[in-house]
């Protein structure tokens, strides 16, 4: 633990603020969890069907180094993703010790448009053996609501990146089977926020770790809201292992297991209270999960292609956030009992006879992790997703080529039912029940050189 830096003032020794600290605990949660699966606009434009066998380029890296294997050469590849979100509550929110409406607004559209950049080169050392290097961002989240809104007790502005380098080795062992390995340095960094109702502790007897009417007994709830605000950061690794088995000229397999990454975050926290400002340093451990993927590319002629792909991630990685607060304060907790996920997507591509165009099409079935309205939150409303894609490539010489993607993801009208009973760790943020209006718009470019 890090030595803490304190500003003091007599709020640091009442025994309400242990309690404030726990109100100021960040939840993460979306459909399909907050991991991003934009890594290549080349296979987007098929919903990723086909993802971990396709190895059209050289995002295969991401996907499944194995299919270096296919890319003669030397190529480079960059990308941008466009992702729009869009998240519009429709509900309400009560004071847990009272019942009463928390007053406020519907916090507005709490989506925002945010780009997610990726890099990959690949490189054949000899006619068995390729090198490659991928830096990619394969999980992050943002939300932000007016800071009255009724929900503020639960969130206000949410914010997660990571940034994924990736070096990768691939060896052809025979005509029909590759083998690709990596590893990867992985850096997070998050900033949550919410405000925190030091009025409804007002109420609460000190003996009971409130602040027992210490701001006059006409504060109650609601009547001296604070705030809360969590930074951290972290460095760690992992690695992946991929498999391609191209069974015949027209068929291949690819398999692929992207390890879980265990994140431990160190920064500060910081409260805003009625007596003055209060920071503390504080650690948080995250799981990142582990997936494994299986894609099937069949080319029917020398036209038409067809792929499939499964994808499992290991949310279940995510039961509870804790959060360990410096200067004594107690440990929080935030349940998420998340499930594992399945991904499900079919796609297929079109070249026409002769031309420099390759058109796509894909629909994918993304399921969530969250397991009830009861666990959702809304620093990340999301439900299942229905994907619908289209995509293009184009290769205007041997050494250019360029593709573009689009995609609307339909969200399945996230619920929220979160209720403020008497010694949960919602009863002081309050209960909040509503559902959202959803959706997702990606558009997405990439162009890649390649060197031979």
């Amino acid at each position: 633990m890090n030595n803490p830096t304190t500003t003091h003032h007599p709020w640091r020794d009442w025994p309400g603020l242990p309690i404030a600290a726990l109100l100021a605990l960040p939840s993460l949660g979306q459909a399909a969890g907050f991991a991003l699966i934009e890594q290549s606009v080349s296979s987007m434009g098929t919903a990723y069907a086909g993802s971990a066998a396709a190895a059209e380029d050289s995002s295969t890296l991401y996907f499944n180094p194995a299919g270096m294997t296919r890319l003669p050469g030397t190529r480079a590849s960059v990308g941008l993703h466009a992702i729009n979100t869009r998240a519009e509550f429709d509900g309400g929110a009560t004071f847990g010790l009272t019942g009463a409406d928390i007053p406020g607004g519907d916090g507005g559209d709490a989506g925002a448009l945010n780009t997610i950049p990726h890099l990959y080169v690949t490189h054949q050392l000899s006619g068995q053996s390729w090198l490659g290097l991928a830096v990619n961002v394969p999980f992050g989240l943002a939300t932000e609501y007016d800071d009255d809104w009724f929900g503020r007790y639960h969130a206000i502005e949410s914010e997660v990146s990571t940034v994924n380098i990736n070096p990768s080795f691939a060896v052809r062992l025979n005509p029909k089977l590759s083998l690709g390995l990596g590893v990867s340095a992985q850096y997070i960094d998050a900033e949550l926020s919410n405000a925190i109702d030091y009025g409804s502790l007002n109420l609460i007897p000190a003996s009971q770790g409130g602040l027992g009417g210490a701001l006059g007994p006409a504060v109650g709830p609601g009547g001296a809201d604070g705030k809360a605000n969590l930074e951290g950061d972290a460095w760690s690794w992992g690695w992946n292992v991929g498999v391609l088995f191209e069974l015949s000229d027209r068929t291949r397999v690819g398999a692929h297991y992207r390890s879980e990454v265990d994140q431990d975050l160190d920064g500060s926290a910081k409260f805003a209270t009625p007596g003055g400002p209060l920071t503390t340093d504080v650690e948080a451990s995250v799981d990142l999960p582990a997936t494994f993927s299986l894609s099937l590319v069949h080319e029917l002629n020398a036209e038409w292609a067809l792929m499939a792909d499964y994808t499992w991630t290991g949310w279940s990685s995510l039961p509870e956030l804790r959060f360990d607060f410096a200067n004594g304060l107690p440990d929080g907790v935030t349940t998420l009992e998340w499930d594992d996920t399945n991904r499900y997507s079919l796609g297929a591509t079109y070249t026409p006879a002769g031309s420099v165009w390759v058109f796509r099409a894909g629909v994918a079935l993304d399921e969530t992790p969250i397991p009830d309205a009861a666990h959702r939150t809304p620093r990340i409303p999301g439900d299942d997703r229905l994907w619908v894609a289209l995509g293009a490539g184009y290769s205007p010489t041997k050494h250019w080529r360029f593709d573009f993607g689009y995609a609307h993801l339909f969200v399945d009208n996230p619920e929220i039912d979160k209720p403020a009973t008497p010694g949960s760790e919602d009863f002081l943020r309050g209960a909040l029940v509503g559902s959202y209006d959803a959706s997702v718009d990606i558009l997405s470019a990439q162009m890649e050189y390649r060197f031979d």
